[in-house]
């Protein structure tokens, strides 16, 4: 009993030192990975290349209005805008259609059925690409709002001045609900497990991340990848676009933004909570990675919790029989303080009240509920349910023949 005890105790150690390594690497990024910000190149008077700017639609009825203004309302010289219709059922369609006309910088396509074998952004997407003109390729989510008009100029002044091929602006989340605020960044330090921005940034390393709200590349290195045709049955497509750039030697980057553009990317419980399943579905991709991340999730930021639960019974019961009580104790409690400030300096980052991260037990136990969500849906056990499509390990339900219509 005893040697399980010793054994829990130096696990708690264990996440003591894991918390203060991330207290580190949050200081080291903050100092080599500054966010941008709507200030930046101001002034400016390099030549820009030209930039097909394309976002993708289905039933987005509620944002796509917003998503397309703020687009159209770019200030980058030399840029067109493709907006797809994916097969809505709603007004989506329609409102492509009118503010194509009304600003008269919007070109609107409609997707009516799904390719066989293709997912259905993807499909949308690919669509889109076939008629972009651009000698760069910007891909965005339909509940994307570009807040600073010069958005687009920021992104290409950075990825010219750093020599990528393929980067990915990380959003900033707006949040209108407890459960959002809780979840989003707990889930979100979920990711940070295996695609650590920094390693990411560094072509020698293998870890690959891009974040489909904002992805900007040159259309080389969109072709060089294979473009969606080579993820054209994934859920998380950005991951693995990320993924094979890496692969071929091109030079991926992922930066953080202050006010450039925001994204809201669920509204309830349940949507975020299956929203971040299929995210760590798509992502994580093994049984292995998902059980391994699970095990850390409560290793790391849920057992100190328990341990420091049990201790303090323990010392109010006065009945401890194991001298190691004491440690316990007061390891588990620097642990929880650590953690809590380190997840403070996080969800200040992530632009959001850093006092949510007082509920960050709570928010790591939805991610691990989410994680098991990921687990059941891996060789077709269960099923995603995304936008009116329903997706089976990696097929469609009910696909058919695509057709497009402009």
């Amino acid at each position: 009993m005893h040697a399980l005890m010793w054994t829990w105790l130096s696990l708690t150690v264990l996440a003591a030192i894991v918390w203060v390594s991330r207290h580190l690497q949050l200081s080291r990024a903050q100092r080599l990975m500054p966010p941008l910000h709507s200030a930046m190149y101001a002034g400016s008077s390099l030549a820009l290349p030209s930039v097909s700017f394309l976002v993708a639609g289905k039933d987005e009825e509620k944002n796509i209005e917003a998503c397309l203004r703020s687009m159209a309302a770019q200030e980058y010289p030399n840029m067109e805008i493709i907006a797809v219709n994916d097969r809505s059922g709603d007004r989506t369609g329609a409102i492509m259609d009118r503010l194509g006309s009304e600003t008269g910088r919007i070109r609107a396509l409609h997707v009516s059925t799904l390719r066989e074998g293709w997912f259905g952004k993807n499909n949308a997407m690919r669509e889109g690409v076939e008629r972009a003109t651009g000698e760069w390729l910007c891909f965005t989510d339909a509940d994307c709002v570009q807040v600073s008009s010069r958005s687009l100029s920021i992104a290409m002044h950075y990825a010219l001045e750093k020599g990528v091929d393929f980067l990915s602006v990380l959003p900033a989340h707006e949040t209108g609900s407890f459960w959002e605020s809780v979840i989003q960044p707990a889930c979100s330090g979920i990711m940070m497990i295996w695609f650590n921005p920094m390693k990411v940034n560094d072509p020698t390393k293998r870890t690959a991340y891009a974040n489909g709200a904002f992805m900007l590349m040159k259309r080389s290195c969109y072709e060089a990848i294979g473009g969606h045709e080579a993820v054209k049955t994934e859920l998380n497509e950005d991951m693995h676009m990320a993924r094979l750039a890496k692969e071929r030697g091109l030079r991926l980057a992922v930066v953080s933004n202050v006010d450039l553009y925001t994204v809201r990317m669920y509204e309830s419980f349940a949507q975020t909570r299956a929203g971040w399943s299929r995210i760590f579905y798509g992502c994580f991709g093994t049984l292995r990675r998902l059980v391994v991340t699970g095990f850390m999730v409560f290793l790391f930021s849920l057992l100190p919790w328990i341990a420091l639960a049990v201790s303090l019974g323990v010392a109010a019961a006065g009945g401890a029989t194991w001298s190691g009580w004491r440690w316990m104790l007061w390891i588990s409690a620097l642990v929880c303080v650590t953690q809590w400030t380190v997840m403070f300096r996080f969800y200040r980052l992530n632009r959001l009240n850093p006092l949510y991260s007082l509920a960050y037990p709570l928010g790591a136990g939805i991610g691990l509920w989410a994680l098991v969500g990921a687990i059941r849906r891996l060789g077709g056990r269960g099923t995603i349910t995304w936008r009116g499509t329903t997706y089976r390990g990696d097929r469609v339900d009910v696909a058919g023949q695509a057709a497009v219509t402009k």
